[in-house]
């Protein structure tokens, strides 16, 4: 009885053991046959979502609302010596013939020096500073007046809110790098539709923008802008930005001064306009709490008798790093509303910002 055990047992170790050999050759051949290409692997999801409250209180035209101020969905990639991304948008505020959910990014960019890079397809113009800023890393309740009027956001011109993008190519790149390999150099020059986001060129006449800045010390960018071109409903446009910038160690300190010449879709408000904004972000507790204040001004006839004015203080809380609370007042001198006695009113804003 026990040699008869003794053969079943192995018998049935025998019998597991080319089993377990048969699954592992199985699994290894189907693993050959499902290998994932290094671009797939290399491809990463994220997005923001932006959630918002704000009132003010300009005499007969008081307001206070909740609002869903921004959600995007990105997609990045690297192909060879080609970075890709893809980013989708949703928000409930329309600007003229915007959908409410729409493809704001796609675009290739080859990337293999940094002293020359290609990118093509739709993307951020190369003007100023803070246009290509990050939504949340901006840390105002909204872009500068002037940058959403003159920098292709809702455009003086009439063009749709883009965010100030178009699509186009552009050229750029970092040169003249010292001893520890930091550029001195940034050039930038793209060429463009002149029509916003998602559209075709409707004059057959490209918008060329460009742009160059020294960085003489880690942090520091000063630098200079060059826009000419046109949009079909308006005709040409020629405008120029000059920037200054500090941002190192969470002190961000931003000042640009924008001018535009050409004619807008209000012709009774002349062919030019300006603006300029100055800033300071500065760390209270460091990761944690920053204190901010902007002062900030737009002309959209380039006169004081229609300038918007706007002085603005505030608080950023970082919960975590993906996570943060940004709270805002400004007093405002709005010269566009008719009465002079209604001018000045009070502005707050509170938004929920989280990164996935």
């Amino acid at each position: 009885m026990k040699k008869l055990f003794t053969a079943a047992f192995m018998a049935l170790a025998l019998t597991a053991s080319a089993e377990e050999q048969e699954v592992k050759n199985t699994t290894e051949k189907t693993a050959a046959t499902i290998e994932v290409p290094q671009w797939v692997k290399n491809i990463k999801l994220s997005g923001y979502g932006m959630l918002q409250y704000q009132g003010q209180d300009p005499e007969g035209a008081e307001s206070n609302t909740f609002n869903l101020r921004l959600m995007r969905a990105i997609l990045d990639g690297k192909i060879g010596d080609f970075d890709w991304r893809v980013q989708v948008q949703g928000s409930n505020v329309k600007g003229p013939g915007e959908a409410t959910v729409q493809l704001v990014d796609l675009y290739a960019e080859w990337v293999r020096h940094k002293a020359l890079r290609i990118k093509v397809g739709q993307f951020k113009r190369a003007f100023t500073f803070e246009n290509p800023t990050h939504p949340i890393t901006q840390g105002w309740y909204s872009y500068a007046n002037v940058i959403n009027a003159l920098a292709g956001f809702g455009d003086r011109t009439g063009e749709k809110s883009s965010g100030g993008r178009d699509i186009g190519l552009q050229v750029q790149g970092d040169v003249l790098p010292d001893a520890s390999g930091r550029a001195w150099l940034h050039y930038q020059v793209g060429v463009y539709n002149g029509e916003g986001i998602n559209s075709k060129d409707a004059d057959n006449r490209k918008d060329l923008i460009g742009g160059l800045w020294v960085m003489p010390m880690q942090g520091v960018r000063v630098g200079a802008f060059g826009w000419t071109g046109s949009r079909a409903a308006v005709g040409e446009k020629n405008r120029y930005c000059l920037s200054a910038e500090y941002d190192k160690d969470e002190y961000t300190f931003r000042t640009e001064y924008l001018h535009s010449q050409g004619m807008g879709a209000n012709a009774a408000l002349g062919d030019k306009a300006d603006g300029w904004y100055v800033f300071g972000i500065v760390p209270v507790i460091k990761s944690k709490l920053h204190a901010k204040a902007r002062y900030q001004t737009y002309r959209d006839n380039k006169e004081w008798n229609r300038a918007k004015t706007m002085y603005e203080v505030g608080v950023n809380y970082f919960f975590t790093k993906s996570l943060q609370l940004n709270l805002e007042y400004a007093r405002v001198n709005d010269r566009t509303i008719a009465n002079p006695d209604k001018h000045n009113y009070n502005f707050v804003d509170a938004q929920l910002d989280f990164r996935f």
